[in-house]
C-alpha cells in the first residue's frame, strides 16, 4: 500500500495538478465566430448606436431575426468592451408598482406633469407640459410654453380629450400638488369635461412616478441639447420629434418592449405572439442553447396600476377598477 501511495506522491510533484489547464470540448450551444461577430454587427449598426440590447433584441425579432438572446448579447459586448451606457442615462432602480387605481384600457387614467426645459440663456427656462397615458405610456398631449399657468393647462386637457375621443368618460387625472396642477381654471375644466382629478399625497415623493419616468426619458434621451434650447420655437420643434419616437419607435421596458402607439390601439398582443413565434422556431432549430429553458416571456403586461389619494368626485366602477 505504502508503494502505490508513494508513486501517486510522486507523480503528482513531477506533473502537478492538470485540472486546471486541461483541454475541454466546446459546450453545445456555445455561440460560434460567426453568431458573434453577428451580435457585434448589430449592435454597431447606426440606428442601434444609443440602445441596449434591452431594446435591439425585440426590434430584431420583430424583423423576424434571431441572433441570440439578450443575455447572450449583454455577454459579447462586454467580452469586446463595449458593454458601456448607451445614451446618458444611469441604470434605475426597480419600483414598487402603486395599487389604487388600476387602468384596463387606453384612456381610462391619465397622469400629467410640468418640467423646465433649460435655456441658452442662464437662469431663463421653458415649461413642457405632458399628458400621459398610464395603460399605454402614451403621450396623448404635450406643449412647451414660456410659463406655468392653469389655464394653458386648461387648455392642453381640453385638446387631449377631443383628440382622444374622451370627453366625459371619467377619465382619471393624476398629478402632483403644484399650483397650476391644482388651479381653479384647471379644476373647473376638468369638471366641465368629466375628468376625476387625482393628487399625490403630501410629503410623498414618488405618487406621480409615470410622469416622472417620463421626463427621465425626455432628459436622457441622447439628442437632447446639453447646453439648452436657444428659443420657445426651437424647444416645440424638438419636443414634437421626441414625442414621435417616443410613441412610435421607442421599444418601452414597462410595456414588454413594446412601443406606446402599439399598446394604445392594442396590437401588442399580436405583436408580442410574432416574437414568441420567432422564439420557438429558433429554438427548434438550436435547442442545446436554451438548456431545456423556456424562451423569453412575450406575453402582454397586466393592466397597470397608480397610486394616487383621492378624488373630486366619486370613481364610477365600471370605469376604473379600484384595488
Amino acid at each position: 500500500m505504502w508503494l502505490i501511495l508513494a508513486y501517486f506522491l510522486i507523480v503528482n510533484r513531477f506533473l502537478g495538478d492538470k485540472r486546471p489547464i486541461a483541454v475541454r470540448p466546446a459546450p453545445s450551444n456555445k455561440l460560434s465566430d460567426i453568431e458573434r461577430q453577428a451580435i457585434l454587427d448589430a449592435c454597431n449598426e447606426p440606428r442601434f448606436a444609443s440602445l441596449p440590447p434591452s431594446q435591439i433584441v425585440p426590434t430584431l425579432l420583430d424583423e423576424g431575426i434571431y441572433h441570440a438572446s439578450e443575455s447572450s448579447f449583454y455577454r459579447v459586448l462586454r467580452q469586446h468592451n463595449q458593454l458601456k451606457p448607451r445614451g446618458r442615462a444611469k441604470a434605475k432602480n426597480p419600483r414598487k408598482p402603486p395599487g389604487t387605481f388600476i387602468a384596463t384600457k387606453p384612456c381610462q387614467v391619465f397622469c400629467w406633469d410640468i418640467t423646465y426645459l433649460p435655456s441658452t440663456v442662464r437662469g431663463q427656462f421653458y415649461y413642457l407640459y405632458m399628458i400621459e397615458d398610464v395603460y399605454s405610456r402614451k403621450i396623448v398631449g404635450f406643449e412647451v410654453y414660456d410659463r406655468e399657468a392653469g389655464d394653458l393647462a386648461a387648455k392642453l386637457l381640453e385638446r387631449t380629450l377631443l383628440n382622444e375621443k374622451a370627453i366625459g368618460t371619467g377619465v382619471v387625472l393624476h398629478s402632483d400638488n403644484g399650483a397650476p396642477m391644482k388651479s381653479q381654471t384647471l379644476r373647473m375644466k376638468a369638471y366641465e369635461l368629466g375628468v376625476l382629478t387625482s393628487y399625490s399625497r403630501p410629503r410623498v415623493s414618488n405618487d406621480n412616478p409615470f410622469a416622472e419616468a417620463l421626463f427621465r426619458t425626455v432628459k436622457y434621451v441622447p439628442s437632447f441639447p446639453e447646453h439648452g434650447f436657444d428659443s420657445l420655437d426651437n424647444a416645440r420643434v424638438w419636443v414634437n420629434g421626441f414625442v414621435g419616437w417616443y410613441n412610435a419607435e421607442h421599444k418601452h421596458s414597462g410595456l414588454n418592449f413594446v412601443t406606446p402607439n402599439e399598446r394604445h390601439t392594442l396590437k401588442d398582443g399580436d405583436i408580442l405572439a410574432r416574437r414568441e413565434s420567432v422564439l420557438v422556431m429558433a429554438k427548434q432549430v438550436n435547442p442545446a442553447r436554451w438548456n431545456g429553458r423556456a424562451v423569453r416571456n412575450c406575453s402582454p403586461v397586466e393592466p397597470t396600476a397608480l397610486n394616487p389619494v383621492r378624488l373630486s368626485r366619486r370613481v364610477i366602477p365600471t370605469e376604473v377598477l379600484v384595488a
